[in-house]
Order: structure tokens, then sequence, then C-alpha cells
């Protein structure tokens, strides 16, 4: 995979990144944001979500470096059934790029999306979609406690 388009730049230089963050991308299709954004959080983390067992096996053929060196990792899971597992600490971070349970396609779907994103968040945890210039930020639910 060669460098990301214009698009895809843009959208990853507007993120809010900084060393040792812990990013959950939504929808991340092939991995190239997602290796960009790895290049960006230094000792930090990201994983990339996508429902499509197709993209998560582009995504581990493209950043096979960056899995291998702890800094990427990618699940085959759509966002409305996403959880953290038992030993996964929580995102500082999340963002998903034509994703349509976030951009108003899917109402019911981007609900119960928006409330699995916030259980997964840090407290202050922030969501950003496109469809600003380049990025908008999505307000979360409140985090339910059990």
């Amino acid at each position: 995979m060669n460098a990301l388009s214009p698009r895809l730049a843009a959208i990853v230089a507007a993120l809010p990144l900084r060393p040792g963050l812990r990013v959950l991308e939504i929808g991340g299709g092939p991995g190239a944001a997602a290796k960009a954004v790895a290049a960006r959080i230094g000792t930090g983390h990201i994983l990339m979500i996508d429902r499509s067992q197709r993209s998560i096996a582009l995504a581990e053929r493209n950043a096979e470096v960056e899995i291998s060196a702890g800094r990427m990792s990618v699940r085959h899971i759509a966002v409305e059934d996403f959880v953290l597992l038992p030993d996964e600490g929580p995102f500082d971070l999340a963002f998903g790029i034509r994703v349509g349970a976030l951009d108003g396609r899917h109402p019911e779907t981007g609900r119960l999306a928006l409330t699995r994103i916030a259980a997964a968040l840090t407290p202050g945890g922030r969501l950003f979609i496109d469809g600003g210039d380049p990025l908008r930020e999505v307000g979360l639910p409140p985090r339910e406690t059990a």
C-alpha cells in the first residue's frame, strides 16, 4: 500500500493525535488510515475494526509491520456489536470514515453503535467522523454504568 490519498491524509492530519494514545478506527477497510495513525501515535495503539472479513484480511497484509510491532491490531466485528475484550483497555479517541451506522444512514444501528463506542472510550474520549472540514465530532450518549 502506497501513500494515503489526499482525502485520507487530510482526515488523519485533522485527528487530535499524540504519542501514547489508544485509538479505535471503525470501518477501516484496507488499513491505510490505521497505518498512518500508528505512525503518529508512537508507543500508542490503534485497533481497526471492520464488519468485512475481506477488509480485515487486506488490513492484516497491508499493516503486517505495524501489527507485528504491537502498534496496531484488527478485529472482524461490526461497530454495533463491538465490546472491549476482558484484557483490553479503553480508547482515548475513535474515528470512522464513511460508516453508515455513524453518518445517519442507519438510525437504529447508529444509536446502538454510539452506545457501544461510548462504552469503549475513556471518560472524555471523543468520536470523529467524516463530513466536516474534513471531520466533525459526534456527541456520545452517557456511558452506561454496571
